[in-house]
């Protein structure tokens, strides 16, 4: 108590700085490879999706970027064993942040697409198993994130396989691929307003919901998103219709046409991913700087935190920051690196990506919207032949996946140490 009110200014800023920090990681990584697919296969240039991602992802975060912290609520540490040392979880989010920024920082560099949640989750674990206590650890939690290394890109990748051999067999492998095109584009048109409505519905609203006194169930969910699908399909039937065939474009590649079809669809899913993203994911910056705001106010642990707009403001910006900034990196490894992307296959891993967290949604298993990404581009890759995908890229990005969460464990530990020695 002694240590919160004698140096509560001091600690307030470095939070303040490094939540920055890690919202700063949460954009140049996480967010580049959500708006990797649509740079990849040329649907938008990067300077496009930098300012889609500033807009989207900045609304998504600032207007349903949620209320309660994250990593307390996510249950990964109780709350209790910190009640009569409160400094503890102090100087622990703070060495989270700093740790989860900081492997962000590598890997973003490097142009690995890793997890900002198990970046955050790895280093909440550390700091809690080796400088507080192993029982402060909830380690199922722990052992489902591990499982979802696997599950979330199989997943995914299944998806996206089967959507694009749809694809294939529907409008490409046809003899008239532009009028094929012209005929099933608007049932793929609903069913990506429909999942991207459910993204937003059970993960990016969910918190305004519940500030709002509103609770729906799944078919209530599915009801509404139907209706955005109908409308999201009328649109694009009424976009068809002015898109007439170019023969001159065709002489170089036969889906020229197409594929123009397919990049409009590329910009609905990337706008509408984008703002899940910033809703759901804001929180791995902001959740642990609001627990260390309301613990030196309250100067005390509570088990829960209200999340002030100025905390939701700062967390938007450093997203952003990041994304303009070094975004460019992951953009390349996900876009172009891992396999070769057009409109028609980025639309099949963003939809793959998005129908996989809409599932993960509704049967609560853990998943990573980075490696459910990764798992999509994977499966539409995959399509085409285990020869159309850079294996060695794979390898790479597997092996950093695997790192991340001890990583994180291993930064923040020694950040807890320092301003434990530090502050006393």
């Amino acid at each position: 108590m002694e240590i919160l009110s004698q140096y509560g200014h001091i600690l307030l800023i470095l939070a303040c700085v490094a939540g920055f920090f890690m919202a700063w990681g949460v954009g140049a990584n996480d967010v580049a490879n959500a708006m990797g697919t649509s740079v990849g296969s040329r649907a938008l240039t990067i300077k496009q999706a930098i300012v889609i991602a500033m807009i989207f992802e900045f609304a998504g975060a600032y207007l349903a970027g949620g209320e309660v912290t994250a990593t307390i609520r996510k249950g990964i540490i109780d709350s209790e064993i910190f009640a009569s040392q409160p400094e503890l979880l102090v100087y622990g989010m703070l060495s989270a942040l700093l740790a989860a920024g900081t492997w962000l920082l590598v890997a973003s560099i490097l142009g690995w697409p890793v997890s900002t949640t198990h970046s955050i989750v790895g280093a909440i674990v550390g700091f809690s198993a080796v400088g507080i206590s192993p029982d402060a650890v909830a380690w199922g939690k722990v052992g489902s994130i591990v499982a979802s290394w696997v599950v979330s890109p199989l997943l995914a990748g299944t998806i996206s396989f089967l959507l694009f051999r749809s694809v294939q067999r529907l409008i490409l492998d046809t003899e008239d691929p532009f009028a094929n095109a012209k005929r099933y584009i608007p049932f793929y048109m609903f069913a990506v307003g429909w999942m991207i409505a459910m993204v937003t519905l059970t993960k990016g609203l969910k918190h305004v919901l519940k500030d709002a006194d509103i609770k729906l169930s799944f078919l209530q969910d599915a009801g509404i998103a139907a209706i955005v699908g109908l409308l999201v399909a009328g649109v694009g039937v009424t976009m068809l219709k002015r898109i007439k065939r170019d023969t001159s474009i065709e002489a170089e590649n036969r889906f020229a046409n197409v594929e123009r079809v397919f990049a409009i669809l590329m910009i609905f899913t990337a706008c509408a991913m984008a703002f899940a993203h910033g809703s759901n994911d804001v929180a791995n910056a902001v959740g642990p700087l609001a627990a260390v705001v309301n613990t030196i106010q309250v100067g005390a642990v509570t088990a829960k935190a209200t999340m002030p707009s100025w905390i939701l403001l700062l967390g938007g910006l450093g997203i952003v920051v990041g994304l303009a900034t070094y975004g460019f990196k992951v953009m390349a490894t996900i876009g172009r690196k891992i396999t070769e992307l057009t409109p028609s296959r980025g639309f099949a891993a963003e939809l793959g990506a998005a129908a996989t967290v809409v599932m993960a949604s509704g049967t609560g298993l853990p998943i990573s919207t980075t490696h459910t990404l990764v798992g999509a581009v994977l499966g539409v890759g995959l399509a085409r032949g285990i020869g159309a995908l850079n294996l060695r890229m794979i390898t790479t990005i597997a092996a950093s996946w695997v790192v991340t969460l001890p990583a994180g464990a291993g930064i923040a530990i020694l950040f807890f140490y320092f301003f434990k020695g530090l502050f006393g």
